[in-house]
């Protein structure tokens, strides 16, 4: 199956879900995260503001902003600057309607690197969206050990992949 039937199947997958399924199993996955040997290590962790179809991070961004540093992706182009969510910074909408904090870009180095994706598989290939923004960045940060957080629906056997396309090393879903 190619990518672009896989992101409309993942799609249906999560319309057939309502909001409160998919935010019940969003506080299992993060508590599985929050509890993990290296999220617990991390004192710099790239996460992600979701969508509203993601597993919903906005809560346990808060949570944890004040102990560590926590950077979460921007767009600018064709590419992810890293922001850091100090204290006082405030969040817009950027891109594509993905909540982005209002900072100076992170120019520091990453202990973690937490990733969204439509779908992985258990060999951790990640189906992004298709504009391959993800797999820029983290082609960037090669040594960077990262985690894909997914409902379980949207693990599958198999994810097609491509040469540039990025390993994740874990998957935590629920």
């Amino acid at each position: 199956m190619d990518k672009k039937t896989l992101r409309q199947e993942i799609r249906a997958a999560k319309k057939a879900h309502t909001s409160e399924e998919l935010q019940a199993q969003s506080k299992l996955i993060l508590q599985q995260l929050a509890e993990h040997p290296r999220f617990q290590a991390a004192q710099k962790v790239m996460l992600y503001a979701s969508l509203p179809d993601e597993v919903q991070t906005l809560d346990f961004l808060e949570e944890w902003r004040h102990q560590k540093t926590i950077i979460l992706p921007t767009v600018v182009g064709d590419d992810i600057i890293p922001v850091e969510l100090a204290d006082n910074v405030e969040f817009a909408e950027g891109d594509f309607h993905i909540p982005e904090p209002q900072n100076h870009p992170y120019t520091g180095e990453f202990d973690l690197i937490v990733v969204p994706g439509m779908a992985f598989d258990k060999e951790g290939h990640r189906l992004g969206r298709g504009r391959g923004y993800y797999d820029r960045f983290l082609a960037q940060h090669p040594h960077v050990h990262t985690i894909g957080l997914c409902f379980d629906f949207q693990l599958l056997p198999e994810i097609p992949c491509e040469p540039h396309d990025h390993i994740i090393n874990e998957i935590i879903y629920c």
